[in-house]
C-alpha cells in the first residue's frame, strides 16, 4: 500500500471531535463500533488510547494483536463512575476509596481484585485488574454513552512511546482500526501512576502523573 493509499484509509476512519464539548453524533458512532466488537482510538489526558469493549474477549484480542502486546502483560480498563466499579472488582478497600475520592477522575490507575466477569486476557492470569476513571471530556462522554468498561491502553506498539499527536499514530495500528476520534494534539505529560491496593501497604507499580509521595501522603503512609 502506498503512502497516499494509507492516508486515504486513515482519513476514512478519522473524525475531528471537539475536545471540550464532544459532538454526540461522533460519540454515538464510536459507541456503535465498540458495541459491535470494533476497536477505536480516542483521546485521554495526555495520550491517545486504544479502546474496545473490555468484556468482549474477541475485541480485546484485537487490541493485543494491534499493539503486538504479549499476553503476559495485563491491560487496564476505564470506567465512567465510581458506581461502575461494582461490576468489575470484587471489593473496594478503604485505601482505594481514599485514592478515588482524591484523585479520580485523573491520572491514577488503581489495581483491584478482578471479578470473574473480567476476561483473563485483561488480567494476564493475575486475577487483578487496573481501573481508571479518565478526566478528558471525550473519554468521559464515550464511557458515559457506552455504559460499560473499555480498554484503556495507549495507542502504540508495545514498548514504544505513546501517541499524543495522531500524525504519529503507527499505521500498523491505524490500518486496523474501526474509528478514530481526533481531538488534536494532546498536552504532554506522564501516563497514569499505577497503584496496587490489593497489597498492604499498597505498592506503586508504575510511576506517572501523580507522585508516589502524594499518594502515600493521601494514604497516611510514611
Amino acid at each position: 500500500m502506498t503512502a497516499k493509499q494509507k492516508n486515504f484509509s486513515i482519513l476514512n476512519k478519522k473524525f475531528r471531535v471537539n475536545p471540550v464539548s464532544p459532538e454526540s453524533v461522533l460519540i454515538a458512532k464510536a459507541v456503535y463500533k465498540l458495541k459491535h466488537g470494533g476497536v477505536i482510538v480516542f483521546p485521554t489526558r495526555c495520550m491517545y488510547g486504544l479502546g474496545a469493549d473490555a468484556l468482549n474477549i474477541d475485541a480485546v484480542k484485537k487490541v493485543f494483536d494491534m499493539k503486538q502486546r504479549p499476553f503476559s502483560k495485563p491491560v487496564s480498563i476505564l470506567i465512567k463512575s465510581i458506581s461502575s466499579l461494582e461490576m468489575v472488582v470484587k471489593n473496594i478497600p478503604d485505601a482505594a476509596l481514599t485514592l478515588i475520592k482524591k484523585f479520580w477522575p485523573g491520572g491514577i490507575t488503581i489495581v483491584f481484585e478482578a471479578k470473574s466477569s473480567i476476561p483473563d486476557i485483561l488480567t494476564a492470569g493475575t486475577g487483578k485488574i487496573g481501573v481508571r476513571m479518565p478526566e478528558h471530556p471525550v473519554a468521559a462522554a464515550l464511557l458515559d454513552s457506552f455504559d460499560g468498561p473499555i480498554t484503556g491502553t495507549s495507542a502504540n506498539i508495545s514498548d514504544n512511546i505513546g501517541c499524543s499527536n495522531l500524525s504519529k499514530l503507527d499505521f500498523k495500528i491505524a490500518g486496523h482500526l474501526d474509528l478514530i476520534l481526533d481531538a488534536g494534539k494532546l498536552k504532554s505529560g506522564s501516563g497514569s501512576t499505577v497503584v496496587d491496593i490489593t497489597l498492604n501497604p499498597p505498592l506503586i507499580l508504575r510511576h506517572g502523573a501523580v507522585s508516589a509521595k502524594t499518594i502515600f501522603n493521601a494514604l497516611k503512609i510514611h
